[in-house]
């Protein structure tokens, strides 16, 4: 039993020694000193956009510092309770328990160390697009923009509503723009990018038949302040109108929501939730530079798209998960092929198994 421990011990410390390597713990360690000098300086406050940008990257730093840390820690609790157990068995117990959690700790940075582009640590702008199926993918954009929201939640993330456009009569919306401000939101969050595809017994129809319907996700990285995206205003048509919220306080009783047009390439953003026209109006515009920083992307590497993706056609034949309520109940995504029976679960916003099985798949791929 001993030895067993003391095996299970060694193979855990080789976790941890591979774990200082692939998060580049002493690059980051150096990093964090710097930023931390910064901040220490006087004045660092007088700018306050650059002084909260540097104080994130300082935080996202220690918080992964932090836990690994706290892995060398347990596994030096792990040694001194295996030293122990031979006077007291019950600290065999302990080294047990420590193991465990030390693994699921260690797992944890491992997903960690997947995200390592540019954005990937940072916010992302998410939005929720009917695709066919008239009303029946109206609700179906709606239950996505309640999945999301709740999987934000589970995360600890912030979600900011910038835009929620009701459907035709009635039902569902036609469109759900959602900021999600958290650590490695837009990494993980990537992996939504594409259609996805329902199939039910669609409670819009009398008759009581299956449909098909289709929404596409769309995720994009919220720019930080140093990347510069050439947008000249007056290229924009500013439209502003009356909110068409679903009701309640914070409807806007004023014509304050904004509609930005893009004259050159097209692209319509609106924003309608926060409280002023000038709040509206500069949340559509973070919205549109990363659409136009997107394009100019695209435009440079000539091919796939690393911000959001293959584009697909909203339709059948492209979707990358499908969620099936009837005839039998299951959730299947097209590219990491992982499953569930458990639908309920998942549109409650139980999508982690997705999401961290979706990066799995990818790194694999690399």
């Amino acid at each position: 039993m001993a030895d067993k421990e003391l095996k299970d011990i060694e193979q855990v410390a080789q976790r941890v020694s591979d774990a200082h390597s692939f998060l580049h713990i002493d690059d980051k360690t150096a990093q964090l000193t710097a930023l931390d000098a910064q901040i220490a300086q006087a004045g660092f406050w007088d700018d306050a956009q650059r002084a909260q940008t540097v104080s994130k990257q300082a935080s996202s730093l220690r918080d992964t510092i932090d836990a690994y840390n706290a892995a060398v820690s347990l596994l030096d609790d792990a040694r001194a309770a295996h030293e122990l157990a031979g006077e007291d068995p019950l600290f065999a117990e302990e080294v047990q328990q420590t193991l465990e959690t030390l693994d699921g700790k260690l797992d944890a940075l491992e997903v960690e160390s997947w995200f390592s582009g540019r954005f990937d640590d940072g916010d992302c702008i998410l939005t929720v697009s009917p695709g066919q199926g008239g009303l029946e993918a109206q609700d179906w954009t709606e239950m996505l923009y309640n999945m999301y929201s709740r999987y934000a939640d589970s995360k600890g993330w912030k979600v900011k509503v910038l835009d929620l456009v009701p459907g035709a009569e009635a039902v569902g919306l036609n469109k759900a723009t959602l900021q999600i401000e958290g650590r490695l939101a837009y990494g993980m969050l990537r992996s939504e990018n594409g259609v996805h595809r329902l199939v039910r017994i669609s409670p819009t129809d009398v008759k009581q038949r299956r449909h098909t319907t289709f929404a596409a996700v769309e995720v994009l990285p919220v720019l930080p302040d140093d990347i510069e995206v050439n947008l000249d205003m007056n290229d924009v048509r500013v439209d502003v109108y009356r909110s068409s919220g679903p009701g309640g306080q914070c409807v806007n009783t004023t014509d304050s929501a904004v509609r930005l047009t893009h004259m050159p390439t097209g692209i319509v953003v609106t924003c309608q939730n926060e409280k002023s026209q000038l709040q509206n109006k500069d949340a559509a515009i973070r919205v549109l530079k990363s659409k136009l920083y997107e394009i100019e992307q695209q435009k440079r590497r000539d091919q796939i798209d690393e911000l959001r993706g293959e584009r697909m056609e909203n339709s059948f034949g492209s979707q990358i998960r499908n969620y099936v309520l009837f005839p039998y109940q299951l959730v299947k995504d097209v590219r990491s092929g992982l499953e569930t029976g458990n639908v309920d679960a998942v549109l409650d916003g139980d999508i982690e198994q997705f999401v961290v099985g979706y990066h799995k798949w990818r790194v694999s791929q690399e």
